[in-house]
């Protein structure tokens, strides 16, 4: 059998965390077993779903690298399929014309309501005679839920789910201008499409027991259903509007890496043993449903922020400098050059080990394409005042005769000339920091000073010196 999963979210809203998770284990279940992971957009609501939706949840698919086989498939153009189906089921019985009016439902639930009882279809339609039908209602198709006994859910996470069937009132498959409902559509579409394995949130566990009846209903083969606890906030809460719950896209504008998004995503309910750095390699060899586990996860934004940071020094810089560099270049006014390029390469290493992500890599990394003569900040400022510019003018020379422009001897004659001035070293790097980069804090002054060069360096201290 090849494994078959699918994604299939409603175009109604932003693809937000808790649907990249589900998207994320589909994905890794059909590749750890060499099978096919599709994507189906469930746009039977016509209403609420938008171009500008599905355009979101392709672009936060793409970003986090979860490639789908085959054509995107949307639900609405199965529409005449799904009817099909429900035509079929009335032909053979298990489905019926209901011709209740909209005050008949109100007053229904209303009574339930007043009674104490779960609010449900009383099923008044399922054996009456349609020759009772009143005038000027177009009816809709409902499914004979069956009434005695229990629907069974062997769940690939939860275990044994058990549903009562008098618990379950007999769905709608058509509405009466003829459209088919969600629950249809999607048995129709999981069979259609071979699906093997319904991997969703376990908000979808009543959704199962009515798709397992309909499946049956249909003589079709069940797909294997596994269904994940959801995400909740840091107060344990679900996570929601007020969790300040954002678009996948947003994570993308708030400079983290898709590898480590993945890598979060995966650890929210999965566990290998106590590892915590997963490459998306080792996730497909090692990921399975019998280790998710059954109780809701917590999203800790501190953990994603450290393992951003991790996957931030293992990238390439050449890839970092992609990412910084349209910031730069909107910030400096004009597409960076070649030789600026080539800076922000040479001094990657140092800028990444003190950023979290790529806002943080942006702002550090600004002072090696910033433009002459830099502004000094309060802090870089105060180090001048306070006797450095003076320090400054008695290494000058020192600088200027030095052979060989490297790490090392920069160092080197640093140390030795804070001797000869009677000074801490770090009362000359320091004013040294502030005029070459216009602040207190940066990578390694020495490993600064290599990076921009002989010509920019002196040319940056002799802007300060004046």
């Amino acid at each position: 059998m090849t494994v078959v999963t699918r994604f299939a979210p409603s175009p109604t809203g932003y693809l937000h965390i808790g649907g990249a998770r589900t998207a994320l284990f589909n994905w890794l279940f059909a590749r750890h077993h060499g099978g096919k992971f599709r994507l189906r957009i469930e746009d039977t609501d016509r209403k609420r779903s938008t171009d500008e939706a599905v355009a979101a949840i392709l672009d936060g698919l793409q970003w986090l690298e979860l490639d789908w086989d085959g054509e995107v498939v949307h639900q609405f153009e199965g529409a005449d399929r799904h009817g099909e189906i429900a035509r079929g089921l009335l032909d053979a019985g298990k489905a019926y014309h209901c011709y209740c009016s909209k005050e008949e439902l109100t007053e229904m639930r209303e009574r339930a309501r007043a009674e104490g009882r779960p609010v449900r279809y009383d099923g008044r339609w399922r054996d009456r005679d349609p020759a009772d039908a009143p005038a000027g209602v177009e009816p809709v198709v409902r499914f004979k839920t069956p009434s005695e006994g229990e629907t069974v859910i062997n769940d690939g996470v939860q275990g044994p789910v058990r549903v009562t069937n008098e618990q379950l009132d007999d769905m709608i498959l058509l509405r009466a201008d003829g459209t088919p409902t969600y629950m249809l559509s999607v048995v129709v579409d999981d069979h259609d499409m071979g699906i093997t394995h319904v991997v969703r949130g376990d908000d979808h566990l009543t959704n199962a027991a009515r798709q397992s009846q309909l499946f049956h209903a249909l003589g079709w083969e069940l797909p294997n259903f596994a269904h994940i606890p959801l995400i909740h906030g840091a107060d344990g809460a679900k996570l929601s509007k007020r969790h300040d719950a954002l678009a996948v896209g947003a994570y993308r504008d708030m400079g983290y890496l898709p590898e480590a998004m993945r890598n979060y995503l995966l650890r929210l309910g999965w566990a290998h043993g106590d590892e915590e750095i997963i490459s998306t390699d080792q996730a497909i060899a090692w990921f399975g449903l019998d280790t998710v586990g059954r109780s809701p996860s917590r999203f800790d934004t501190d953990k994603l922020d450290n393992l951003n940071g991790h996957y931030l020094r293992q990238a390439e810089p050449a890839r970092l400098v992609e990412l910084v560099a349209p910031a730069l270049a909107e910030r400096l006014g004009h597409t960076l050059e070649p030789n600026e390029i080539e800076r922000l390469s040479a001094g990657m290493n140092g800028l990444r080990e003190r950023a979290k992500n790529t806002l943080e890599l942006t702002d550090n990394a600004y002072f090696y394409v910033a433009k002459r003569p830099l502004k000094q900040d309060g802090k870089a400022a105060r180090q001048l005042a306070d006797g450095g510019r003076e320090r400054l003018l008695a290494i000058r020379p020192a600088f200027e005769a030095l052979d060989k422009w490297e790490e090392p001897a920069l160092e080197a004659l640093v140390r030795e000339q804070a001797e000869a001035q009677g000074c801490k070293l770090g009362e000359l790097a320091q004013p040294l920091r502030a005029a070459l980069t216009g602040s207190t804090r940066s990578p390694g002054i020495f490993d600064v000073m290599a990076v921009l060069g002989r010509e920019e360096s002196l040319a940056r201290l002799d802007d300060t010196l004046g």
